[in-house]
């Protein structure tokens, strides 16, 4: 996937290879900018006319990259919905939140009527906001981040998705909201079988909420395993790097490890593997080869030339 910035196709996205299986719960992780919003905007055609996109997307088998505006829209909410980061900028400040989750139950499911005040209602009390008949008359900014961000997963359960893509839900919110929102989306996947994409800076957030993680880095995916095998035996340099920069309360203090060295902007990646410059492992192989993402035990891919089964 590239942008187009009117001189050129910026590459962002590098041959991501990744697969959601119903009902589980896949996190993503990665620093800023490494491709993780992106990735989802991509597969709901929501990036714009500046973007150009190749690959296939697959959904119950069947492709779904070629389909017609009309016919993606109905897959936005109904198949897969997308819940983002900060619900202040997702709602429209001057409508009501009961106008704003009508509107997406009737486009998903059909209902007219009383029928839609009722199922808003049913929605806002299914996401824990108290006294939801009265929310319904509320302007985004008579409610508080937290009730803010239940109100957009509220209008994220309005088409009941098979997969609902979480885009940091809780980045804008303070520990104790975090917690509650986390523990909502626990439920919502355990009552009705939902699978999750958590996009996530948190660490631990993954390792509570996900089965399966994936590790990205500059527009690719470099890890991909089992949340406790990662955790347990992270494979690449920069997995190891993200893990030694976490504090552990159990353990005796220690000066945290930094990675060294920033991202590489998309436009200007270096030729080999792109972490190859901030990696202690590298050598001249890997400034001249790019490894492909692959297997290092069952469930467990890599893609690194130092740690790869068959490589240094």
């Amino acid at each position: 996937m590239a942008f187009d910035n009117g001189r050129r196709h910026v590459p962002v996205l590098h041959g991501v290879d990744m697969d959601v299986r119903p009902g589980e719960a896949v996190g993503i992780v990665g620093e800023s900018g490494c491709g993780k919003s992106v990735t989802w905007l991509a597969v709901l055609r929501l990036l714009g006319r500046r973007a150009w996109i190749g690959g296939e997307v697959l959904l119950d088998g069947r492709p779904i990259q070629d389909l017609s505006d009309k016919a993606i829209a109905r897959i936005r909410g109904r198949r897969i919905a997308m819940i983002f980061q900060d619900p202040a900028s997702s709602l429209n400040p001057v409508q009501r939140i009961g106008r704003q989750l009508a509107e997406a139950i009737r486009l998903h499911r059909g209902l007219e009527g009383a029928s839609v005040q009722a199922e808003a209602r049913r929605l806002l009390d299914r996401v824990h906001i108290p006294d939801p008949a009265q929310r319904l008359n509320a302007y985004p900014h008579e409610l508080s981040g937290g009730m803010n961000q239940r109100a957009m997963i509220a209008m994220a359960l309005a088409g009941a998705p098979d997969l609902l893509v979480a885009d940091e839900p809780t980045t804008a919110l303070d520990a104790t909201i975090q917690a509650q929102i986390l523990d909502l989306l626990q439920e919502i996947r355990r009552d009705s079988g939902m699978a999750l994409v958590l996009i996530s800076h948190d660490l631990g957030v993954i390792a509570d909420l996900c089965e399966r993680v994936m590790v990205m880095y500059a527009g690719r995916v470099v890890e991909a395993a089992p949340v406790r095998t990662l955790f347990d035996s992270p494979r690449h340099p920069y997995t190891t790097g993200l893990l030694a920069a976490l504090p552990d309360l159990e353990a005796p203090r220690r000066r945290l490890e930094a990675i060294p060295g920033t991202v590489p902007e998309p436009g200007h990646l270096p030729r080999g593997c792109s972490f190859a410059p901030r990696c202690s492992l590298a050598d001249e192989g890997c400034a001249v080869l790019h490894p492909a993402l692959a297997p290092v035990a069952p469930a467990h891919r890599v893609a690194c030339l130092a740690t790869a089964e068959g490589g240094r």
